[in-house]
């Protein structure tokens, strides 16, 4: 309890006398009106608020409210560069500025950071602004790392405890998509090659839409051959009509049911008589504009799912958990593959930032408006790829059997070294089943043999490569010697440029940088 009167006023005019002249020495000014404001307080046991009157521009009772209720001061602070953003600055961590829901929207003019993996579990975190894209994000990426620019690398989305994960297109902000994460989930952005992300801008995408799941649009130009009413949709930015069963899990339910589905250009509908493909029984299933389209990628374990052909709609605000998303099962990866095409270009045709074809054969990419040039940019583009990807080697001599040879392959991006069969399918099928993509790899059943890994009709064959020797030549071959090489560079670069015995040529090698 404070002593007679008297003393307390002493008290308080010495504290004042103190912090005046404190005031005068950092030239602090008195806000205009405050003189004469009372200053909230305990009336039963302050001094008459005249007597504090001198102290009342210094802010003395502030202090006195709860800690929760103090309004952050930062911009009385200096302006000193912040060394570690993510874990002080307000602004910029995705804890302290994150919402009860998620990360919250992206401020404009202001870094964030985004940290990326890559396959082999290494990351690196890099500061962005609001607008970066995930095209920008892979080119920084791929100059930090050195690694080769040949326009398969992207960013994916992966949320682990989930089992989803989707491409990000060329357009979208990194930043926006990392702010709608639910905060403390395992989701991350995995930085890998994604050889299909362009199969769509290709001579050969047809092959991407049975005839079988486009059969009503084929009905309605019966004028026209499959090959070239894929072709006039694709120049025209539209979607083709698809059809197809699929395996439906129900709301609430571990329980799959097939259905008949349509995507129209409407939306995608189902019917509500099961396999009924009657258009009285098709009902409005999800909208496709609100939605991000995920591949299931451990669905049977997670989800129950019939094959391990699954994808996800996932609306936009669905942030967290399963609930919400609505899962289905192809029959095969070639459904699979038709349907996910056709979602891409359904949330491409009704975009304001839609994807568009690009060339990308000079230093700087630019955007194809005349569709007749896509087939040409494709060309280009593949021969840059081989003129970039091709590196000729001085070999040894095939009389001679040097241990450089033998191990010279280990130095190259497509070998992997003992990697399983299992996991080599794997690889594959998240770098993008497309006809070419490969990889060489040691045998577990052969100690002294390899294995070319290569896809084709979006089916990973494998081929063993076996080495021998004869009179002191060593080679290797894959046809019991009819076709031999002095070592597995020169069999590989061989099959780029000729198919050989193998059903496709070798395109795109599977290979994993370390960030």
């Amino acid at each position: 309890m404070p002593g007679p009167a008297g003393g307390w006023r002493d008290a308080a005019g010495a504290a004042d006398d103190a912090m005046d002249g404190g005031a005068q020495q950092s030239g602090l000014r008195e806000p205009p009106g405050a003189g004469g404001t009372e200053q909230e307080g305990d009336a039963g046991e302050g001094p008459p608020a005249a007597d504090l009157r001198r102290s009342q521009p210094l802010f003395i009772h502030g202090s006195s409210r709860p800690p929760a209720e103090e309004e952050p001061r930062a911009s009385s602070l200096p302006c000193i560069p912040n060394p570690f953003p993510e874990l002080c600055s307000p602004s910029n961590s995705p804890i302290l500025s994150s919402l009860p829901g998620g990360q919250g929207p992206p401020r404009e003019g202001t870094c964030h950071l985004v940290k990326v993996f890559s396959e082999d579990g290494s990351c690196r975190s890099l500061e962005v602004s609001a607008g970066t894209t995930a095209r920008q994000l892979c080119e920084m990426l791929v100059q930090r790392t050195h690694a080769l620019h040949d326009h398969s690398w992207a960013l994916v989305e992966l949320h682990q405890h989930l089992a989803l994960e989707r491409c990000l297109e060329d357009h979208e902000s990194v930043v926006e998509v990392q702010s709608a994460w639910p905060l403390g989930a395992d989701s991350r952005f995995v930085f890998r090659k994604n050889f299909a992300k362009y199969e769509l801008f290709k001579s050969n995408a047809q092959s991407l839409f049975p005839e079988v799941m486009v059969s009503s649009c084929l009905e309605a130009n019966k004028s026209m051959a499959h090959s070239e009413l894929i072709q006039n949709f694709l120049n025209s930015g539209s979607c083709p009509e698809v059809q197809g069963f699929l395996q439906l899990r129900e709301t609430g339910r571990k329980v799959w049911k097939r259905f008949y589905f349509s995507l129209r250009r409407s939306g995608l509908y189902y019917s509500t008589k099961g396999t009924s493909k009657d258009p009285r029984h098709l009902q409005y299933f999800a909208d496709l504009t609100e939605s991000n389209i995920y591949y299931v990628t451990q669905g049977k374990k997670h989800y129950g799912t019939p094959t391990e052909f699954g994808f996800c709609i996932k609306p936009y605000k669905v942030r967290s958990g399963t609930k919400g998303l609505k899962l289905l099962c192809s029959e095969d990866e070639q459904s699979r593959t038709c349907w996910m095409a056709a979602f891409r270009l359904f949330k491409r045709s009704v975009s304001d930032n839609a994807l568009v074809a690009m060339d990308f054969s000079g230093c700087t990419g630019r955007v194809i408006e005349n569709p007749s040039e896509v087939l040409t940019a494709a060309l280009e583009e593949a021969q840059a790829w081989r003129k970039k990807t091709t590196h000729r080697y001085s070999l040894p001599a095939a009389c001679q059997t040097s241990p450089l040879s033998a191990a010279i392959h280990r130095t190259q991006p497509w070998f992997h070294g003992r990697i399983s069969r299992e996991d080599t399918q794997q690889l594959i099928g998240r770098q993008g089943l497309v006809d070419g993509v490969f990889l060489v790899r040691e045998s577990q059943r052969n100690p002294k043999g390899f294995v070319l890994s290569l896809c084709h009709l979006q089916k990973v064959k494998h081929y063993l490569i076996l080495p021998s020797e004869e009179e002191g030549r060593l080679y290797f071959t894959m046809d019991d010697g009819q076709t031999r090489f002095a070592d597995l560079i020169q069999l590989v670069e061989f099959h780029q440029i000729n198919r050989g015995i193998l059903p496709c040529k070798l395109r795109h090698y599977c290979t994993c940088v370390a960030l």
